[in-house]
């Protein structure tokens, strides 16, 4: 039976770490991942790039899997951030 794997990303903050995240995970296409997760910054420092990560990883054919932290949120912007995540086609946190 397969170990299933999966990596988790850091949201890039430049384009320069956006182009290193897209050649690092084309390599890592290649060990077929049960899903990829991507960090998020409780202290709003990475919060809109996890959904642009996520979109990105979704985009590719990938399970994207956003991490939640319900540090410092209200439950209004909770809702808003899953409605988000629902749209991006994420089905799990």
């Amino acid at each position: 039976m397969p170990i299933p794997v999966s990596f988790e990303f850091y949201p890039p903050k430049t384009d320069e770490q956006r182009a290193q995240l897209d050649r690092t995970a084309y390599k890592l296409k290649a060990h077929a991942p049960d899903y990829v997760s991507c960090t998020f910054g409780a202290g709003g420092s990475t919060q809109e790039g996890t959904l642009d990560t996520v979109r990105a990883i979704v985009a590719e054919g990938w399970p994207g899997v956003p991490h939640l932290s319900c540090i410092g949120q209200t439950a209004a912007s909770i809702r808003e951030r899953l409605a988000s995540y629902r749209a991006a086609g994420v089905r799990r946190l």
